[in-house]
């Protein structure tokens, strides 16, 4: 395990590299940050946002939590939503999840791991909502796999229904929410095939995102 020390020490010599590069990349950086996308995903470490798309600081806007989850009574989220789509007016918002993640392992086999348990239970209502789909896989591993796709699938339709969306989409906004998921095996990201860019296209772009989990 690395120190602290050596983390400063790997920063000073990213940001002499970087300037080396690029001698006014931070100073653009001071102006106004104008990111195109809003990243939600989870806080995995395993998960490095920006880092996966190939992008710069300053491209990318992020909102991380356990098992990406966007709940309409989480203020944290709702609040990094609004910034980015009214201030920001970012054009793209990405729900990107991954396979392996802890939280839809412990949702989905029911572990008690304390407090998180409560916020696992919109995972938990995930897995309900399609117990029949998810009982219909092979084998654990493929349960848990689709698992973390339908949770993804889900949030993308918790984004879109938020009254911060929808404003934007009646006002006009150019604006497409996205599902991503992340192979911690071999660091691909694949399209769930859901891309919700007005109320009018929501139902069509759930249903067959669901069926095409499979």
């Amino acid at each position: 395990m690395r120190t602290v020390e050596e983390l400063l020490a790997n920063n000073s010599a990213w940001a002499e590299a970087v300037t080396t590069q690029d001698p006014y990349f931070f100073q653009r950086l001071t102006g106004q940050q104008t990111p195109a996308y809003l990243w939600i995903g989870c806080s995995d470490s395993r998960v490095p946002a920006t880092q996966l798309v190939g992008l710069l600081p300053g491209e990318m806007f992020v909102h991380r939590n356990v098992a990406n989850i966007v709940a309409h009574t989480d203020f944290n989220c709702l609040s990094v939503l609004q910034y980015a789509v009214e201030v920001l007016q970012v054009d793209h918002i990405i729900v990107c999840g991954h396979y392996r993640c802890g939280g839809i392992h412990a949702a989905l086999h029911s572990h008690h791991l304390g407090l998180i348990d409560n916020w696992l239970q919109h995972v938990q209502d995930v897995r309900r909502k399609h117990a029949s789909r998810l009982a219909a896989c092979g084998d654990t591993d493929e349960e848990e796999r689709r698992l973390s796709e339908l949770n993804v699938i889900e949030q993308v339709v918790n984004v879109s229904q938020t009254t911060i969306v929808q404003k934007a989409w009646l006002r006009g906004q150019q604006l497409t929410v996205y599902g991503w998921i992340y192979g911690v095996e071999d660091g691909l990201l694949r399209d769930l095939q859901i891309r919700v860019s007005g109320l009018e296209n929501l139902d069509e772009q759930y249903t067959r995102a669901v069926e095409l989990v499979r």
